[in-house]
C-alpha cells in the first residue's frame, strides 16, 4: 500500500523529472532549425564588422580605416553592426484542457506547446535576443541561466480547466508569443492582443490542437469530460454534433485569425500529430519578421 507520504514524493519526483527532459528535447529541436542572423542590420554602435564606406564631412580620422584606406587614394571608414537586443515575452497555456491526448502514440497538447514554446526561446536567447514570460514571474532576460528558468517554469500546470493570456507587463514594442489551444472564452485573448497592440507589441499566436479535436471522430454514446473533471456532457448521437462542432471549430480559428490581422500579429493552427520542427521553423521566421 502506498501512503500519501509516498505518493507525495513521487509526484514530487515525476515533476522534477520533466524539467531536464523538457529542456533536453527543446535543445536538440532547436539544434535542427538553423539559427539565422539576429539582429538589425545597420551601423551603430557593436563589436562586428558591418561595411567600409567612404570618409564623409564630419568624420574624424580617428575612424579612418589606414589599412583599408591604404589600398588606394580615397580613405575608409570602418563601421560596425548595430545590435539591439530585443525583448520577447511568452505565455503558454498551463490550463488542465492543454493536458488532452487522444493518443498515448501522441503528445499531450501541452507538451508540444511547451516544447515549441522553449525551443524558440533558445533560439531567440542564443540570437541575442531577451526573452521572458508576460506578466512580472519572469521578466526578459538574456544567457542559458534563463533557459534554465523558463524551462523549470514551463514544466509547471496549471489547476484550472483553461488559463487566460496574462497581458500584464507588456513591454512597448517588444515582440510575444501566445501558445494554446484557444478553445475557451475568446473575449480574454481579444483584450490581451488589443491591449499588446496598444504597446506596439507584434507576435505570434500559435493554436496546439489535437487531431482528434479537428476532426471529431465521436459516435453513439459518447460522455464528453473537461480534463480538469469540471465539464461534462454526455450523448446518445456524437455523430450528430459533428457538423455543429466543426462549424464553431471553424468560426473560432477565423476570429483569431482576423484578431491576428487586426493587431499586426500571426496566426497558426498546430496539431500534435505533425512535425513540431515546421511548427517551430514557422514560430522563428515569424519572430524574426516581426523586428520592428
Amino acid at each position: 500500500m502506498i501512503t500519501p507520504i509516498a505518493q507525495l514524493r513521487q509526484s514530487a519526483q515525476e515533476e522534477a523529472s520533466r524539467f531536464p527532459a523538457l529542456l533536453a528535447r527543446a535543445e536538440h529541436l532547436a539544434g535542427t532549425v538553423l539559427l539565422g542572423e539576429h539582429g538589425r542590420r545597420r551601423s551603430g554602435l557593436g563589436d562586428d564588422f558591418w561595411q567600409y564606406r567612404p570618409l564623409r564631412p564630419g568624420d574624424t580620422y580617428r575612424s579612418i580605416d589606414w589599412r583599408r584606406s591604404g589600398r588606394g587614394d580615397e580613405q575608409f571608414v570602418r563601421e560596425r553592426e548595430w545590435q539591439i537586443a530585443q525583448s520577447v515575452q511568452l505565455w503558454v497555456d498551463t490550463g488542465a484542457s492543454m493536458r488532452f491526448s487522444s493518443n498515448k502514440d501522441l503528445p499531450s497538447k501541452g507538451d508540444r506547446a511547451r516544447l515549441i514554446a522553449l525551443s524558440a526561446a533558445i533560439l531567440l536567447i542564443r540570437g541575442g535576443e531577451r526573452v521572458g514570460f508576460t506578466g512580472w514571474s519572469l521578466p526578459p532576460r538574456n544567457g542559458d541561466v534563463q533557459i534554465l528558468r523558463l524551462a523549470e517554469a514551463m514544466s509547471e500546470d496549471g489547476t484550472e480547466d483553461y488559463s487566460e493570456p496574462e497581458a500584464r507587463g507588456m513591454i512597448p514594442h517588444a515582440r510575444a508569443m501566445f501558445v494554446s489551444d484557444f478553445l475557451s472564452d475568446l473575449d480574454p485573448v481579444e483584450a490581451a492582443l488589443t491591449k499588446a497592440a496598444d504597446r506596439g507589441v507584434r507576435g505570434v499566436l500559435l493554436q496546439v490542437l489535437d487531431p482528434s479535436e479537428e476532426s471529431f471522430p465521436f459516435k453513439g454514446r459518447t460522455i464528453f469530460e473537461s480534463v480538469g473533471k469540471t465539464l461534462a456532457h454526455e450523448t446518445l448521437k456524437a455523430g450528430d454534433l459533428r457538423e455543429r462542432y466543426l462549424e464553431r471549430l471553424a468560426e473560432r480559428k477565423a476570429r483569431l485569425a482576423h484578431l491576428a490581422r487586426l493587431t499586426g500579429w500571426q496566426f497558426l493552427c498546430h496539431h500534435t500529430s505533425d512535425s513540431a520542427q515546421n511548427a517551430l521553423l514557422w514560430v522563428y521566421r515569424a519572430m524574426d519578421g516581426g523586428h520592428g
